[in-house]
């Protein structure tokens, strides 16, 4: 098999598994909604932070806005598993085609990606953590989490959007 075309598969694979990913996060959290609206509800109300600290005055004390904010999560999540899912099988469908047509096959990959890392990067880590300060959480920290899925999206990211066999 030549090189460029396991690298357009490789490609492929990847968005495809990023897909499957969110996806099923997606439905841990509708089928499980109560774990992460907890989380949510902790991060957002600031409860778990240092007590004296005075970033709390940032909290959000109201239910209404802590289904809101989960219902946003959700929906970029699923967000991310349609786009890389269907990024994915358009990569696969144009994998034995000319480079450019292979090229532009990777938009739905590319913004499914981009969309992760804002969850992921700009929600969790920027906005959750630093924001909301759940860093400072022993409970109801997901800085970790987030950092990890940030690092493999930034890399996947990389090297989708990679000219890299023409």
């Amino acid at each position: 098999m030549p090189i460029r075309l396991i690298i357009r598969l490789s490609k492929a694979a990847l968005s495809l598994s990023m897909g499957l990913f969110a996806a099923i996060v997606v439905f841990g959290n509708l089928t499980d909604y109560k774990t992460n609206y907890r989380f949510v509800s902790h991060v957002l109300s600031m409860d778990t932070t240092f007590p004296d600290s005075t970033v709390r005055k940032r909290a959000i004390t109201s239910p209404r806005w802590y289904h809101i904010f989960y219902g946003l999560v959700i929906a970029i999540e699923a967000v991310v598993a349609v786009l890389c899912s269907l990024g994915g099988l358009a990569m696969l469908s144009a994998a034995k085609k000319d480079g450019p047509t292979f090229h532009q096959s990777k938009s739905l990959s590319i913004a499914g990606l981009t969309s992760g890392l804002m969850l992921w990067f700009t929600g969790f880590q920027a906005i959750a953590s630093e924001w909301f300060g759940s860093w400072m959480s022993n409970d109801w920290n997901g800085l970790p989490s987030a950092s990890r899925i940030t690092q493999i999206l930034s890399a996947m990211l990389v090297f989708v959007s990679m000219k890299n066999d023409d």
